[in-house]
């Protein structure tokens, strides 16, 4: 069996990436200090900065970003649903009339 995977807290992303950004610490030596790869320390910062207060949402928690798409994705799933048996049917009574 493979390792486990790791979960950092909230929290704990949040005060690496502001050693980096704010006490002007490299990466490399904030990532060695905590002991995690400095690629996973770099794309915390960068979902920090593109998310803000919004990033790190947990397990199973969705961004409102994310959650509008899904359920927008599920909208118009249902609306093109509608729309193929709307057609059906226009076919199936035009045909009925000749």
């Amino acid at each position: 069996m493979g390792p486990s995977r790791r979960t950092y807290s909230r929290e704990f992303k949040i005060e690496a990436v502001r050693q980096v950004v704010e006490q002007g610490r490299p990466a490399r030596e904030v990532a060695d200090g905590l002991g995690i790869r400095v690629k996973i320390l770099l794309r915390w910062k960068a979902e920090l900065t593109e998310a803000g207060t919004v990033a790190f949402p947990g397990r199973g928690k969705v961004k409102a970003s994310d959650e509008e798409v899904r359920e927008l994705r599920r909208r118009l799933a249902i609306a093109e649903q509608e729309r193929d048996i709307l057609k059906k049917a226009v076919a199936y009574f035009a045909r009925d009339k000749n």
